[in-house]
């Protein structure tokens, strides 16, 4: 695979946004771009460890224990 820091500007933007793109899709949660969020925006408070960020996601994708009629 190409290493992002060799591609241009616009080349390694396309690439982070199909990336991340690519991940959503299958259900994979970004905890990079969460943890980035989380410095930015709430800088006082700890973020989530991987793990309970994977299963916080988890939960609200399938719904913690509810169970559906359909």
């Amino acid at each position: 695979m190409v290493s992002l820091a060799t591609l241009p500007e616009t080349g390694r933007y396309i690439a982070r946004s199909v990336r991340q793109s690519l991940r959503l899709m299958v259900g994979l949660p970004d905890y990079d771009t969460y943890l980035s969020h989380m410095a930015q925006t709430h800088p006082d408070r700890a973020p989530m460890s991987y793990e309970e960020f994977f299963r916080e996601r988890l939960e609200a994708r399938y719904g913690a224990g509810k169970g559906r009629c359909c």
